[in-house]
């Protein structure tokens, strides 16, 4: 068996890349990747402007993301459906009519507890003829035996299935057109309806059969090698769950077999993280539990609430529910306050998260509960004795998940070459930026919007590119709206914008999520709005400053010209607007509620759960710095834990392990004003107890008082500070995940880190994986000394201890902590 290496692996791919960029180069089918030593700003990255083909600003609508349907999961396998159609050639993908059909199809084989071993990859004989003789393969790619096996399988056995291949870009054949809840029926996406119609072209009334992968009707379709998305079409897709109903998600990896087949960019091999599910380890997306061409991966997301071992475990609390589709809540155990709302799902290899990403595997995915139901008209607000359905804006024709006035949104910054196609630059190391915005994959649409209240639920889906958010009329003045939603967590008060701290949302680090509520009724039919984006790069080291909005609506910012036009490398052409809003005329009933009811003073969304005095008083300290290394190709980024010395990524190694059921208390620093990293901790959300700028702490700004999170962002900005500290709870789940940098250019170069759940007093290491074309194998794993210890030169301040009670968001009082040194210290 064939013990490939991720460095062996990355070298060879990345010299395949060279090849083919210096290939492409040679014939000047790409710009250049040296930046002028004079330029002021490398945007896009290395490389010269992106040409436009004459496309314009806000002259195609916005696509709303796709559906990709929920299935009932049968009890036994299909027995007609056959396996993952093949390619033709190395460097090929499967026909689009025989995946369609395959992937419409049941589900064969049928899933396990266990991965499957007993069949081969489908693809064996493709492989065989294109790389080399196989001794043996399997067909899902989940390591195999006990230490992969689904936890709890018989508990949470899955109700519902999807599954979806990834695959190069392609033309919809309308394969998700039934999937569709609303069905194309009902509510706005009925006849009639603003949705109904999904490109705002002839010909697409009711379906999304024809859609082409392109950014623009000007620009090139997408070569199939540049742009890889989850069923390898446009629109972008979107998982609707419902808490109470397990999930199990088929990823199939239907990539050229060829490694070089890539447009010199991104890896074959995948592996799918769920940000942030309350998920068993095996499902996590673990970046060495990846899968190859040919093979499937089964994710089971259980959909359960925080806290189901020990919180409302007679499952008694309505708030703690589920729709059960015919208007009323079928009961769950849990902690209610724990209930999530906006997620996403991509693609996590080692050393090449970047690149899969930007190339395009993700996807949304929306949580619905008895409290985030997705009907604005279902027993709405009711106080007494509980508020159970928060009825943001969403619509009612459906019993849940209502999309007519919920819209996903995924921001992200794109370059192409002088061909039209996708580019990236694999060389820079500090972040890669791009000069043409897109939103759900379009550059700079526009969409329709009647004038009521909506719910935006905004993604950060870049690769380095902060945002920082306005909302303007056509006359440049600022719109008011809320912030509902800070992560994948509903808050616990509404945020006014603006407000005393902030005129504009908060700066948006990559994988940040922002649900806003605008409300269009005070504008008239006709009148449009946009979203404009006020943070400057200047490289991918992270945000420069915020534009003042007036310098950016004059154009004055680029000299007077719109920076779309300006002269390449004299501004940050993704300074600007981005989406624009025309308002339509609504007859109908507006039953959302109103944020401005929930802000500090009045009603309550979801209470913060908290943390007791005695909690924070045992927690166990950990801090992670995040620092830049030596300037190698591989460890330009490095993490010290608990005042060791910087590492960089090794898969084996653990650097953390805390105990099921504890509670521990994260220091989290290493911004500045020249780096910032937004740091993701997999599996819990955290509560930011502090934040500190130049050595002062202070309590959190308010759109994280209230919150709970999964991304802190350190450094760069004022809104960011330097560190911070944020306490965590680690329930239901053992395995193993993640801690990195969302700059995925800092952690696909070493900014990432491994650490596990462990029983308490649990001594046995967790082995790790090692997948190869030929089955998944098990090696040895070390760890570090503090591993099980956490920081010990952490103690508390005299007047730490104060309690953070449930539903206290005001910390100014919390306690501080200090880090001793001993022996001279580290």
């Amino acid at each position: 068996m064939e013990r490939t290496t991720p460095l062996k692996r990355n070298a060879r791919i990345r010299a395949n890349a060279i090849r083919l960029l210096m290939a492409a180069a040679t014939v000047g089918c790409l710009a250049a990747i040296a930046l002028p030593a004079q330029a002021k700003y490398d945007i896009p990255t290395g490389a010269a402007q992106s040409p436009r083909y004459g496309a314009q600003p806000f002259t195609q609508k916005m696509l709303r993301f796709e559906e990709f349907g929920i299935r009932d999961l049968p009890d036994t396998a299909c027995t007609d459906c056959g396996l993952l159609p093949g390619p033709a050639s190395c460097g090929g993908q499967p026909p689009a009519l025989a995946l369609d059909s395959f992937l419409s199809g049941g589900i064969h084989p049928f899933p396990t507890r266990e991965s499957n071993v007993s069949m081969a990859n489908p693809w064996k004989p493709k492989i065989e003829e294109c790389l080399r003789p196989l001794a043996h393969s399997v067909i899902e790619g989940r390591p195999p035996g006990e230490l992969f096996s689904h936890q709890r399988w018989d508990e949470f056995f899955p109700k519902v299935y999807v599954q979806t291949a990834t695959t190069g870009a392609r033309g919809n054949t309308g394969l998700r057109d039934a999937e569709q809840l609303h069905g194309y029926s009902v509510g706005e996406f009925g006849p009639g309806g603003l949705y109904h119609n999904t490109t705002g072209t002839p010909g697409f009334d009711g379906t999304t059969r024809g859609i082409a992968v392109r950014f623009h009707p000007n620009l090139p379709v997408q070569d199939p090698e540049a742009l890889w998305t989850f069923d390898g079409t446009f629109p972008p897709k979107l998982l609707m769950a419902r808490y109470g109903y397990p999930t199990l998600f088929r990823h199939y990896n239907a990539l050229p077999v060829d490694p070089g087949a890539n447009f010199g960019f991104g890896l074959h091999t995948l592996t799918t993280h769920e940000h942030n599910g309350h998920t068993p380890a095996e499902s996590d997306g673990y970046t060495q539990a990846f899968f190859f061409p040919g093979e499937f991966f089964d994710y089971r997301w259980p959909m359960i609430l925080a806290g189901h071992d020990r919180i409302n475990t007679g499952a008694t609390d309505p708030r703690a529910g589920t729709p059960d589709g015919s208007g009323g809540i079928t009961n769950i155990r849990g902690d209610w306050r724990e209930t999530m709302s906006t997620h996403w799902f991509h693609d996590h290899m080692l050393d090449f998260t970047a690149q899969n990403v930007y190339k395009g595997s993700a996807a949304m995915m929306n949580y619905y509960s008895s409290i985030d139901r997705g009907n604005e008209a279902l027993d709405c607000h009711y106080e007494n004795p509980i508020n159970v359905n928060l009825c943001l804006p969403s619509g009612s024709a459906l019993d849940w998940g209502n999309r007519d006035y919920d819209v996903n949104l995924m921001l992200a910054d794109k370059a192409w070459d002088i061909a039209g196609q996708l580019f990236f630059n694999i060389f820079n190391l500090d972040g890669f930026m791009g000069d043409r915005i897109v939103v759900n994959w379009l550059f700079k649409p526009y969409m329709d919007v009647r004038a009521r209240r909506y719910r935006f639920r905004i993604l950060n889906g870049s690769v380095s590119r902060y945002f920082r958010i306005a909302l303007v009329n056509e006359s440049g003045e600022r719109v008011p709206f809320h912030l509902v939603a800070n992560d994948g967590n509903l808050m616990e008060h509404a945020v006014a914008f603006p407000n005393a701290q902030s005129e504009d949302l908060p700066t948006q680090g990559i994988a940040e999520r922002y649900d806003i509520i605008i409300d269009f009724s005070g504008h008239q039919a006709g009148d449009k709005l946009y979203l404009v984006n006020t943070l400057e790069h200047r490289t991918g080291k992270g945000p420069k400053e915020i534009v003042p909005l007036d310098q950016i609506l004059s154009n004055a910012y680029c000299g007077g010209a719109d920076p779309e036009h300006a002269e390449s490398n004299k501004c940050d052409p993704g300074v600007g607007k981005f989406l624009e809003f025309r308002v339509v005329e609504f007859a109908g009933q507006d039953g959302s509620m109103n944020p401005a009811d929930y802000v500090v003073g009045k009603k309550k969304m979801i209470p913060l759960p908290g943390f007791t005095s005695q909690e924070l008083a045992t927690a166990r300290h950990r801090t992670f710095d995040f620092a830049s290394g030596a300037a190698t190709d591989t460890s330009p980024w490095l993490i010290k834990t608990d005042g060791g010395q910087g590492m960089g990524m090794d898969p084996h190694r653990l650097s953390a392990a805390p105990d099921e059921g504890s509670v521990e208390i994260w220091h989290i620093s290493g911004g500045n004003s020249s780096w910032s990293h937004p740091v993701h901790i997999h599996f819990e959300e955290g509560q930011v107890l502090e934040r500190t700028l130049n050595d002062i702490s202070s309590p959190p700004p308010l759109w994280e008082q209230w919150a709970r999170k999964d991304v802190y962002r350190i450094g760069g900005i004022f809104d960011s500070g330097d560190s911070l500290s944020v306490a965590l709870r680690f329930r239901e789940f053992l395995g193993t995940y993640m801690e990195h940098c969302h700059n995925t250019q800092h952690e696909d170069h070493s900014m990432l880190l491994r650490w596990d759940i462990e029983n308490p007093g649990e001594m046995i290491v967790m082995p790790t994986p090692e997948p190869s074309w030929e089955g998944v194998f098990y090696n040895d794993s070390f760890t570090l000394p503090t591993y099980k210890t956490g920081d010990l030169d952490y103690v508390p301040e005299p007047e730490s201890g104060i309690a953070l009670a449930s539903g206290v968001a005001l910390l100014a009082a919390l306690g501080r902590w200090r880090r001793r040194r001993i022996g001279g210290g580290r």
